[in-house]
């Protein structure tokens, strides 16, 4: 029986050198809603027919996005590549709003926060709809999985 979800997910903490308490919080929070709830489903055919739940790590190697995905045993299905260079320009630009939010948290006014967020969360939905392109004939992602993946894949570029 089909069970197309994530239901463990880690990032590969050697490539994170440093990670503020916001970012933090967001990373949490992302991991958290992620396995409450998403739709994770690689389209390769296993000769057993395994199709989920799964394991995931996330990492980057060389300017690549490594999905490494595992049955619930976790024993190794595959790996997924996909290069970053698209990515790279929304990553920057996220950075960028999120720190523009967080600045206006603690000193603006509720209308001018709404802005900052509004665009925030433009920026985040349009670079996960990119990574649902990207993943096309890969693994099948609703939005909301996209999001929270996208968040994750920011954490795995901060540099300090």
């Amino acid at each position: 029986m089909a069970d197309p979800r994530i239901i463990d997910i880690t990032l590969d903490e050697r490539t994170i050198l440093w990670r503020s308490a916001d970012v933090e919080q967001e990373r949490r929070i992302a991991i958290f809603d992620l396995l409450e709830e998403n739709f994770f489903a690689p389209q390769r055919v296993h000769a057993d027919g395994y199709a989920g739940p799964y394991r995931v790590l996330l990492r980057v190697e060389e300017g690549r996005l490594v999905i490494e995905i595992k049955r619930e045993d976790g024993e190794p299905l595959e790996a997924i590549i996909l290069s970053l260079g698209r990515f790279r320009r929304p990553i920057r630009d996220y950075f960028a709003i999120c720190d523009s939010y967080y600045q206006a948290i603690n000193n603006a006014s509720p209308q001018q926060i709404e802005t900052v967020d509004m665009a925030r969360r433009a920026i985040h939905n349009d670079a996960a709809e990119m990574l649902i392109e990207r993943l096309d004939g890969k693994i099948k992602v609703d939005f909301d999985t996209a999001r929270r993946l996208f968040t994750l894949i920011c954490v795995l570029h901060i540099k300090g």
